[in-house]
């Protein structure tokens, strides 16, 4: 593999990629082939944020591998809450298991562990950054459901900006051809600068609208996104941006017999019940598909993978991020590393966080 650890889906390459979806359908199709190729390999599922759905697959893959699982799912019952910074604790859990998943509220996080850590680790969800798995869950599900990761018509509805699924989902399927992005939101809401950048530098076409209903026709897949309560600083933002899209039958009769509607979950009231009885909803398959999807990358990170110290690293701009959700606002000793853009700019790597020089 061309990298170690999985922070961003863009550490893949397309072929990389290509052979992890082939991989797991490949297990769906004959489970019993792969109940013990894992056998002695321990998997740390250390989750600073609240979930579900991510940190059950992860550990229910491993367990069909035939692995085991330690972890914690609350950082209270941990030396976190003692005051423990992320170095120590995944210095310490590096030794002893053979691969991390680690999700926490900061973004860059799953970079920085990378840095201490002598196992690969997996970015389970950095803040509102990336979630690299759930994009995997994802081109798994559309992979098997449209048949290719091309020429499609993809809407991504709801917080955009916010949306770390969203992010990631974007900027991989904007490798593969001729594939367009309609993006539904409020403008408070709409895609960072950034991801509008890779989308730019792709030449993938992409149109910004506040109407679900309007897109509806065009579209050959919908992702739908919750408003993330957690991701605002009041309970009044939340509220002035809640409800805004909701998804139902009404809107369907405009839809296209073959589309795909994703959803990373947990839903909130944004994908009326009556809609998981349509065929054409697909985000409960699309669950059991990311346990196929970690599975097989489990596998081929522990298949590639060999022991190795952490590789120093040290600072390259003596700034702080502006990001004031980036890790590095909150572990003061993590290296300041950045890549320069256009010769003002400085680009956290991170958080991908955008600094004027």
């Amino acid at each position: 593999m061309k990298s170690k650890h999985i922070i961003d889906l863009e550490d893949l390459t397309t072929d990389e990629l290509t052979d992890i979806i082939k991989l797991a359908n490949e297990i769906k199709s004959n489970p019993s082939d792969y109940s013990d190729v894992c056998r002695g390999k321990i998997l740390a599922t250390l989750f600073y944020e609240p979930s579900t759905r991510t940190q059950m697959s992860f550990k229910t893959a491993m367990l069909r591998l035939g692995g085991s699982v330690i972890g914690f799912d609350n950082p209270q019952n941990s030396s976190v809450s003692k005051g423990e910074s992320l170095k120590d604790t995944i210095t310490v859990v590096g030794g002893y298991t053979d691969i991390i998943a680690i999700r926490h509220p900061s973004e860059g996080t799953a970079k920085a562990a990378s840095m201490y850590s002598e196992a690969p680790v997996i970015n389970a969800g950095d803040g509102g950054h990336l979630h690299p798995t759930q994009t995997l869950t994802d081109v798994v599900t559309l992979y098997n459901e449209k048949g290719s990761l091309g020429n499609m018509t993809i809407g991504l509805c709801g917080d955009l900006k916010n949306g770390r699924t969203v992010h990631s989902l974007i900027k991989t399927m904007s490798h593969f051809k001729n594939n367009k992005f309609v993006l539904i939101s409020t403008p408070e809401l709409s895609v960072p600068q950034y991801i509008k950048d890779i989308m730019n530098t792709s030449d993938c076409t992409y149109t910004e609208v506040s109407s679900l209903a309007e897109a509806m026709p065009i579209l050959d897949v919908l992702y739908m996104t919750r408003i993330q309560r957690e991701r605002f600083s009041s309970e009044e933002e939340y509220e002035r941006e809640k409800g805004v899209f909701v998804l139902d039958k009404k809107k369907l009769l405009y839809a296209k017999r073959d589309l795909k509607i994703l959803h990373p979950l947990p839903r909130v009231d944004e994908i009326a019940e009556e809609v998981d009885y349509d065929s054409r909803a697909k985000y409960f398959v699309q669950t059991v598909y990311g346990m196929y999807a970690r599975m097989a990358l489990i596998k081929t990170m522990l298949d590639n993978f060999d022991r190795n110290e952490p590789v120093r690293v040290f600072d390259t701009h003596n700034v702080k991020c502006c990001n004031p959700n980036c890790i590095t606002a909150r572990e003061k000793y993590l290296p300041k590393i950045f890549r320069e853009v256009g010769g003002d700019m400085l680009i956290c790597k991170y958080c991908e966080g955008r600094n004027l020089i």
